[in-house]
């Protein structure tokens, strides 16, 4: 079959299992760290040697010399191959650390294998990372015993080493998460802004179908039964009342069909879904004799249904025209993180033709390629096992997170055989070992009671997300077990080392903790301080007090807190410093103790907020490019909406009036005249729809008849929004207040969130209510605040029933100033034109 190979442009991640790209800034130069890690290593040894007069032997110099060249020229290229630059640094240093000096490897066989480690964190999955972190260390622990056995060391240089490796890894998850949520903003603002452009004539394609429909079925049928009628009125005389009567009854029938055009109702649209499309795709491929089977999942509106739609028909056309009658499958997986389309097709038959083989240009790959790139995704193309061919797409799934490709299992068991292997067989088996007398006594030493209380420390930071305040008070608590363990192990090295150790964990809690709260403690504060314009009814529970002591109470937990830190650990220092002996008295050492402990948890509550604030910055510009592009998509489409009902007011609107008028007078040619006018006009408005024209310099405010556009919009950005409307809203509502309860609607949806919404509309006792249930962001202060002040103008109430609903009440004839009511008839005149 004459077709194109597999797309391997650079839309793929060429490492398998890395669900990530480098993101590289090109400014960046990889050579800078690690030629700063062989000055400090330089400076450690032989450097601090030559100062106290020492000198090494060349031959030392030379292993030294070469080790060092060789991780500092693996390092360099660390971002391409990570894994492996892991591997030769940890091997490297190994090699030096036998034959050579203590200190001779102490920076590179620390630093380089942690910056190496921190590389694979950051350019791999998660899967790799725990894989390569376990696999050295005990690769390490294993290779420590052939060297060294199993003593009665204190055993605290595996607990450093194991922190060290724990800290690389776990700063490398946290760049590799903040890369990919930037991306996931980055993606979906890419998505929000192509949707921005694509309503508007999603809105005219549709506007144009229905005028279609109803110009090809209704008047078109009118003209028709009226001309008939005509030609054998003589003959036939009852045909004239019957076609009276169908022109009368089928003109009401257009106004109706128009008034929906003009004003579709807010709730999903009956136009067909994309799933609906696809089949309807896939079944008239089976009306042309290809046996194609398909499992279609439902899809939203928007750039990735359309892309899946393209992709799907390119596909299914290749196969018609170079493997006719060949068994083909169509699959459409949509999910949280990515949409897999694929579409594979067997070998043809036997003796089949392919006619239209040379029909094509050559180009359908290529756009093929070019409508997944659109999308944000990938898309490879490539012959079968079987001798078929197979296309398939990964495009942004529901959250608009990055794409990421499927990794082997192959690959998977590859990775694992590799990583025993090297545990069970340390790589130098050939150095000497270093044999010393192991005891046999039953004492525990201080590192495995180290090792346990990190690890409990590690267990509780695993929980600070769902219980904060149970994780934070077993830190403190595991703090004040050190000195103790500390005495038990008779440890006998820095004494402020474990101490210090045990402040990092609880450092960990206090920023992510204090990052937690920036943003609320922000916000309130700037809440309580504005005056609250509701009425008291409205917040029963949300006075000033109230308002005034949420930030306070905020503020006093963090601070209470950091006492307690600072108390705790202050306390723990003093203790292991006086077990010890020293000279000096016990009160400095609580004050220096104190000091400390303060300097640190300041810092570490400081680090946490200005990271707090920084998200909340970022997360708020995202917020409202996201609400502004939505806006201009809405009122972009209202825009073309009114031009063409203003085109179906003043001409089809008017004549099928008059058609109906003349019919039900009983006068049958001028009825016909009048079908004949509107089917002129029709055609004439579709000529004007397609042709388009220019924007007009003031665009109309959306109006509640706008809905089903800012629905539409938002469902195309990822978020599933329902519209209710109840029969009991008036068709016609007052001008301020149809305005007022859009932009509520509006701004509740723009406060932002990924859970799924539901906006009602119900109208009882001359009220028009607004609910909107699945919006926990519009519950927030600073949103409500300005959602109540909308309301409050208009003499309506604002109530938050649960932490995520919110319910307006505005009533229909609102209170209006003079001034008021000038504007709302300028409105209504404007809503006209």
């Amino acid at each position: 079959m004459n077709r194109t190979d597999t797309d391997t442009g650079s839309d793929t991640d060429t490492d398998t299992g890395s669900g990530f790209g480098s993101d590289v800034n090109a400014d960046t130069d990889d050579r800078l760290l690690p030629v700063l890690l062989i000055c400090a290593q330089a400076a450690v040894w032989p450097g601090a040697a030559l100062v106290r007069g020492a000198v090494a032997p060349s031959s030392s110099l030379l292993l030294a010399a070469l080790v060092a060249g060789l991780v500092t020229a693996a390092l360099a290229l660390r971002r391409t191959r990570p894994v492996v630059t892991l591997l030769v640094v940890a091997a490297a240093c190994a090699v030096g650390a036998g034959p050579l000096p203590t200190g001779a490897m102490a920076v590179l066989g620390t630093a380089g294998v942690a910056l190496a480690l921190f590389t694979v964190a950051t350019e791999r999955d998660t899967f790799t990372t725990v894989l390569c972190v376990v696999a050295l260390a005990l690769w390490q622990l294993l290779y420590g015993l052939t060297l060294h056995g199993l003593s009665d060391r204190n055993g605290l240089d595996l607990v450093l080493t194991a922190l060290l490796y724990a800290v690389a890894c776990g700063a490398g998850l946290f760049v590799r998460r903040t890369r990919r949520v930037r991306r996931t903003a980055e993606q979906l603002l890419r998505r929000a802004e192509m949707e921005r452009h694509r309503l508007p004539a999603v809105e005219r394609r549709r506007m144009e179908r229905e005028l279609h429909d109803v110009s090809a079925h209704h008047l078109t049928a009118v003209v028709v039964t009226a001309g008939a009628a005509l030609g054998l009125r003589d003959r036939r005389p009852e045909m004239a009342d019957e076609a009276l009567e169908f022109a009368a009854e089928t003109g009401r029938e257009v106004t109706r069909a128009l008034g929906a055009v003009r004003a579709p109702a807010p709730s999903r649209e009956d136009l067909p879904s994309p799933e609906e499309r696809l089949r309807g795709l896939v079944a008239g491929f089976r009306r042309l004799g290809q046996e194609v089977d398909c499992e279609i999942d439902p899809l939203p509106e928007g750039a990735v249904a359309d892309a899946a739609y393209g992709i799907v028909r390119e596909a299914l056309t290749n196969v018609a025209r170079h493997a006719p009658g060949a068994r083909t499958r169509v699959l459409c997986r949509y999910g949280d993180t990515r949409t897999d389309i694929v579409v594979t097709s067997a070998a043809p038959p036997p003796g089949s033709a392919a006619h239209g083989a040379g029909l094509g240009g050559g180009r359908g790959q290529g756009f093929l390629r070019s409508r997944a790139r659109e999308a944000g995704g990938t898309l490879t193309s490539g012959p079968t096992a079987d001798g078929g061919w197979e296309v398939r797409a990964v495009l942004p799934g529901r959250t608009a997170a990055p794409v990421r490709g499927a990794v082997p299992w192959s690959y998977r068991l590859a990775q694992v055989t590799a990583a025993v292997g090297l545990c069970v067989q340390p790589l130098l088996p050939v150095l000497v070992v270093r044999t010393e007398t192991t005891s046999s006594s039953s004492h525990v030493s201080a590192g495995v009671l180290f090792a346990l209380l990190a690890a409990a420390q590690a267990l509780a930071l695993l929980w600070l997300r769902r219980a904060p305040r149970a994780a934070q008070g077993v830190l403190l608590g595991l703090a004040l077990l050190w000195p103790p363990a500390m005495a038990t192990g008779d440890y006998t090295g820095p004494v402020l080392l474990p101490p210090a150790l045990s402040m990092l964990a609880t450092c960990a809690a206090l920023a992510a903790d204090a990052a937690r709260n920036a943003t609320a403690t922000a916000t309130a504060t700037a809440t309580a301080t504005a005056p609250d314009p509701a009425s008291d009814e409205a917040y029963p529970a949300a006075g000033p007090s109230a308002a005034e002591s949420r930030p306070r109470a905020i503020l006093k937990a963090l601070s209470v807190l950091s006492v307690a830190a600072v108390v705790v650990h202050a306390a723990a220092a003093t203790v292991a410093v006086l077990e010890r002996g020293t000279a000096i008295p016990a009160w400095a050492v609580a004050a220096a103790m104190t000091a400390g402990a303060s300097l640190v948890v300041g810092a570490a509550r400081q680090a946490g907020t200005l990271r707090g604030r920084r998200d909340r910055a970022a997360r708020g510009t995202r917020d409202e490019r996201l609400a502004t592009w939505t806006e201009e998509a809405v009122r972009d489409a209202w825009a073309e909406r009114r031009r063409i009902a203003a085109g179906l007011e003043t001409t089809v609107l008017a004549r099928t009036a008059g058609m109906v008028a003349e019919a039900e007078a009983g006068r049958l040619d001028m009825t016909a005249e009048r079908a004949r006018e509107a089917l002129a006009a029709m055609r004439a408005l579709l000529d004007t729809v397609r042709a388009g024209e220019a924007e007009p310099e003031l665009r109309p405010q959306p109006t509640l008849q706008a809905l089903d556009l800012l629905a539409h919009q938002t469902r195309a950005t990822g978020r599933d929004v329902e519209i209710r409307l109840s029969d009991r809203v008036p068709e016609r509502l007052p001008t301020v207040v149809d305005l007022a309860a859009y932009h509520a609607a509006e701004m509740i949806l723009a406060a932002g969130g990924a859970e799924p919404a539901v906006l009602e509309l119900d109208a009882d006792d001359g009220t028009l209510t607004l609910t909107a249930t699945g919006v926990p962001r519009a519950a927030h202060p600073a949103v409500r605040e300005r959602l109540s002040a909308r309301v409050a103008a208009l003499d309506g109430t604002l109530t938050t029933d649960a932490p995520d609903t919110v319910r307006l009440r505005l009533p229909l004839v609102p209170q209006q100033s003079h001034e008021e009511q000038g504007h709302e008839q300028q409105g209504h005149e404007e809503g006209e034109r």
